[in-house]
């Protein structure tokens, strides 16, 4: 599963699970993006406070574990470069990409998008309501609607930047996490270096570089 996760919410969890469940998937892999092609422009917390949340958000799940391949590529994140990683990694591994509905509607425009269809099977997962036409006609391509697609993760930084609840809307140590670090701090510099948020607080432990961690995929 592919995303800025800035930050990693029920939504996004809730989606994982149930396209583990209607697929069959032995795992569920959450794949945290390095540097945002699509985003440039806009602010985005530092790769390792998104990894690390997601770490925190997916702990619990057995058949959830977390990549490292975008955050640790240099360069800005594109998903072509995702999934020849991941093959590369499990070479007889059956990958779906699961991804949001936003996402799915521009995925024609993503870089060498005609070879995804090779190397994934796409599934789009939509919030009820809202109508998502597959952007590409073939076999490759899925959509599913999940009722927790609503949460968003804008909304959530929002409301954390004035101060407002965020409890159930992301898992109890993603909340704990947002406030330690201040990640959403609405007073943060905007010009820091290369637009991240709070990239000087990162732990200390992860100040002279990342942890390695195993990766794997989506099947």
């Amino acid at each position: 599963m592919g995303g800025t996760f800035d930050p990693i919410h029920h939504g996004h969890l809730v989606a994982a699970s149930e396209v583990a469940s209607v697929f069959d998937l032995d795992e569920v892999v959450f794949v945290p993006t390095g540097q945002p092609w699509q985003k440039a422009d806009k602010r985005v917390s530092a790769a390792e406070h998104r990894y690390l949340m997601t770490v925190v958000a997916t702990a619990s799940n057995p058949r959830f574990t977390v990549s490292r391949v975008d955050i640790d590529r240099p360069g800005p994140t594109y998903t072509i470069d995702t999934l020849r990683d991941l093959r590369h990694l499990r070479p007889k591994a059956d990958l779906f990409f699961i991804t949001g509905a936003d996402a799915m509607a521009q995925v024609l425009s993503w870089k060498d998008a005609s070879e995804m269809w090779d190397l994934a099977y796409f599934v789009g997962v939509t919030r009820p309501g809202h109508e998502l036409a597959a952007p590409y006609q073939g076999d490759g391509v899925g959509l599913l609607e999940v009722p927790a697609m609503a949460i968003s993760s804008t909304d959530v930084r929002r409301r954390s930047a004035a101060g407002k609840p965020v409890w159930y809307l992301v898992p109890d140590g993603v909340v704990q996490y947002i406030n330690k670090y201040d990640l959403y701090d609405p007073h943060e510099d905007d010009d820091a270096d290369d637009g991240r948020r709070n990239p000087d607080r990162l732990p200390k432990e992860h100040e002279n570089g990342p942890t390695p961690v195993d990766s794997g995929t989506a099947r």
